[in-house]
């Protein structure tokens, strides 16, 4: 009863602004319940600032909720789809995951960009935009300050691709299932991948929508990649600090093992083309209000110290991305 009445009041903030924020992202589906949710959520805490009484529960909701949400995601996911994109889109998923992380790490350092923000722009542009930030940052001990800047900075390059990529595929030549590969690969939210691909056609956007699980799975192998690089680091401190706290079941991204638990209850059946419908609105919804309550914990004055850097970089891993795509994809003779 006592934890109730610390963390009812935080948890009801967020989800009365993850309503407003879903209705919102709803109207202008190009901008997105997640990113209304977290700017909402800055300029709230910048202006009128939340009340002392909501701290653990818009803690609570940053961190718990978030982890919650990538399970549900995972429910929705079915994972024979995954294995019917083939070894083609895997084989372009590979190169891109790899050109953005390069790239994020070398352009990140001579940019002089703290690590934990460059790895969150990184693995947002690799993987799927807000979902792999809020997989990721429980496990590098992300600030909600950097997921803030990471999830803005990919937004933008969301935007953009969706008024791009249409026009550049038809001046190119690419086929439907080009495209949909392409676009599946180097846009980074699912729903600017689905609105670029059907803008292009809508055979373009169904395979664009497939390659987008595809791509959602990597969430597992790189969160336990980020675990074990993590863990490693911790254990080398404690040996020489005694005052470093490890412990590896802490740093273990527990949360991963439920998506994929959930993901094969799902292949397996378990769930019905209708309730796969909920489990993704209700994943979607959960992730909105975390990053709402990610939004009332960020200083934006902090933001701002961080400077247009970690945008620069964001637009150089996913131009890279982008890049990559297409020349693996005429490499293997696909265009």
């Amino acid at each position: 009863m006592e934890w109730f009445k610390e963390h009812i009041i935080g948890i009801f903030i967020s989800l009365l602004l993850a309503l407003v924020a879903t209705k919102l992202g709803s109207l202008f589906p190009i901008i997105g319940g997640p990113v209304f949710g977290i700017v909402m959520g800055i300029i709230i805490n910048n202006t009128l600032g939340k009340p002392k009484a909501a701290s653990k529960g818009i803690a609570f909701t940053s961190k718990k909720i978030l982890q919650w949400a990538i399970i549900v995601l995972g429910a929705g996911l079915n994972l024979m789809q995954v294995l019917n994109t083939g070894l083609s889109s895997f084989s372009v998923m590979i190169f891109t995951l790899s050109a953005a992380f390069i790239t994020a790490y070398v352009f990140g350092k001579l940019l002089g960009i703290p690590k934990n923000l460059r790895n969150l722009i990184g693995v947002g542009t690799a993987i799927c935009g807000g979902s792999a930030i809020a997989a990721i940052s429980p496990i590098i001990e992300a600030e909600d300050t950097e997921i803030a800047y990471s999830v803005s900075t990919i937004f933008l390059y969301n935007i953009i691709a969706v008024l791009v990529f249409p026009p550049i595929g038809h001046i190119i030549g690419f086929s439907d299932k080009a495209f949909g590969l392409w676009a599946g690969t180097a846009i980074n939210d699912t729903s600017s991948v689905v609105a670029a691909g059907y803008a292009f056609s809508n055979v373009a956007g169904a395979y664009a929508t497939i390659v987008k699980l595809t791509r959602t799975t990597m969430i597992i192998p790189i969160s336990l990649i980020f675990a074990f690089i993590t863990s490693y680091k911790k254990k080398k401190e404690s040996t020489q600090d005694s005052k470093v706290n490890y412990n590896i079941k802490k740093i273990f991204p527990w949360f991963i093992l439920g998506f994929l638990l959930a993901s094969l209850l799902n292949t397996m059946g378990l769930f019905t083309g209708a309730s796969i419908k909920y489990i993704n609105l209700t994943a979607k919804f959960m992730i909105v209000m975390a990053l709402s309550a990610i939004g009332l914990n960020t200083n934006f004055k902090a933001i701002i110290k961080n400077g247009l850097k970690p945008m620069l970089l964001g637009l150089i891993v996913w131009f890279s991305v982008a890049i990559v795509s297409i020349l693996v994809q005429f490499s293997t003779g696909q265009i």
